[in-house]
């Protein structure tokens, strides 16, 4: 990535690695946008789900991924206070039962556990109290589809804020 002077003041200094992948792969679109229409759509509520989609993209260090779900969750009129306490959501008074196993399904699954396995079966026991299976899989989905593109937010650094299509600058 190049950088020029004050990339707080001036974001638009900000290029990405690698040019647009959708002409390489056409179908990347139509399918990124299927998973995510059905994410959206899901018996979770969304907010529930940007909420652990957010944690997750803090644990990856994906800024590309954080800066439009924060942007989504602020428009829909997400408190500020529980959006900057996704990074510390254990001590943090703002969440609910249900909302903390969400969070905690995403450090489960982007955290490697050298001791054993990343999803216990405590914690789907416990997942298992506040959500259906239908619930637990919309969960597992929205972060099949974060997961998907990690490797292309950190490798090719698109533009974040910007929006696809016009997020790449090579």
């Amino acid at each position: 990535m190049t950088v020029t002077g004050d990339t707080a003041s001036r974001p638009d200094r900000i290029e990405s690695r690698l040019p647009d992948p959708t002409g390489l792969y056409p179908e990347l679109a139509a399918l990124s946008g299927a998973v995510r229409n059905a994410v959206r759509n899901g018996p979770v509520p969304q907010n529930t789900v940007n909420l652990m989609l957010l944690r997750a993209a803090q644990i990856v260090g994906s800024t590309y991924h954080c800066v439009p779900i924060i942007d989504e969750l602020r428009k829909v009129g997400e408190e500020d206070r529980r959006i900057t306490a996704v990074a510390t959501w254990q001590g943090a008074p703002y969440f609910t039962d249900a909302e903390r196993i969400a969070l905690e399904l995403a450090e489960a699954v982007f955290t490697p556990n050298p001791f054993g396995e990343r999803v216990s079966d405590d914690l789907f026991a416990r997942a298992s109290r506040h959500y259906r299976d239908e619930e637990i899989w919309h969960l597992t989905v929205a972060l099949g589809h974060l997961s998907m593109f990690v490797p292309v937010a950190l490798v090719g650094k698109p533009v974040p804020g910007r929006p696809p299509g016009k997020n790449y600058t090579r």
